[in-house]
Order: structure tokens, then sequence, then C-alpha cells
């Protein structure tokens, strides 16, 4: 099987500031979610779980993952999408000019990205080189695979996986600490 979280909640969610990159740690509210999601999903078997670097996601599977003998590993190929200068700046939704803001309403017309930013074909690649090389092979021989991540680079696997066209990228709704099974 495998399986996809996001991280718990962090003070940027909570104002609508764009993270990416940008290392932000888990508030309150985001380790208790994480604790209540190890408790919703105890018997849920994971053998490994893959892990972004960043310490959000870092930390939700630390709390995830409590007590049970499941090693995490991190994986820089599981870093969230760079918003580029974008990263931090809240509420972009409110500028409708705010070029940014195409990759989450036309994600398929993602094409001027702005600096510093990654592409979505940039994330597609490094996220199915990570599915490739590390994830599929531990699937195909019976393994129960976890991934630690984030909304667009989650989002991305789930894509990948479920097929689902560039157009619908967020229409799986990637929520803060809910378990998604992929196969």
């Amino acid at each position: 099987m495998l399986y996809i979280i996001r991280h718990g909640k962090t003070d940027w969610n909570l104002a609508h500031r764009l993270q990416g990159r940008t290392d932000i740690p888990l508030n309150d509210m985001g380790r208790e979610m994480a604790r209540n999601a190890a408790a919703q999903y105890a018997d849920v078997n994971f053998d490994i779980c893959f892990c972004s670097p960043l310490v959000r996601a870092r930390e939700t599977a630390e709390l995830l993952l409590d007590g049970r003998d499941v090693p995490i590993i991190t994986d820089e190929r599981l870093v969230e999408m760079s918003f580029g200068i974008y990263e931090g700046q809240a509420n972009t939704f409110d500028d409708p000019d705010c070029p940014i803001n195409v990759l989450f309403w036309h994600p398929d017309e993602y094409k001027d990205i702005p600096e510093g930013a990654e592409s979505l074909e940039q994330l597609f690649a490094r996220t199915g080189e990570f599915l490739e090389e590390k994830v599929m092979p531990l699937v195909e021989h019976g393994k129960d695979v976890l991934i630690v991540g984030h909304g667009a680079m989650n989002s991305s696997i789930v894509c990948r996986v479920k097929k689902i066209p560039l157009k619908d990228f967020w229409s799986k709704g990637i929520e803060n600490c809910k378990l998604m099974q992929l196969i």
C-alpha cells in the first residue's frame, strides 16, 4: 500500500501565508493534529516512512509514528514546491493580479514562473523520480509505505499515481493530517 499525509498546521497556515520551502515549524494545533492522527490511524500498518526534510513534516512524522518501530527517512525530493519571491506573502488571493495565483486557480496554465519559484514540470520530475526509485519497488514487494509531506508536493504524487490531469491538480484536497491511501 502507498499512503500520503500532509503535515499538521503551522502559524503560517493560519495566517494564509505561502510557506513553500520556508522551514516553518508546527504550532500547538499542528502538534495536536499529528497526535490525533496517530490515534486515528494506529491500526494502519506502515513498514517505512519517507518524509520531507522540512521541520513541519518531520515533526508530524515523528508524532504520528511515536511508539512504532517505523523508520523515518527524509528525502530532499519531498520538500514542498518553491513559491520563490512569494514565499511568506499572506492572502495572495486578495490580489487578483498576483502571478502565483495561476498555480492555484488554473494549474494547467501556470507557465510564467515567478522569480525563484519551481515549475510544475520540475515538481513532477523530482517526485516522479522519487516514486520510481524509492516507493514503487517497495510497494511491489508488498510493503506499506507512508509519505509525509506538503500540499503541492503531495498533490503531484496523487496526480501521478491516480493519473489526474494537471487542470485538476488540487482536486483531491490535501488536508492537514488526513491520511490518503493511493495504492
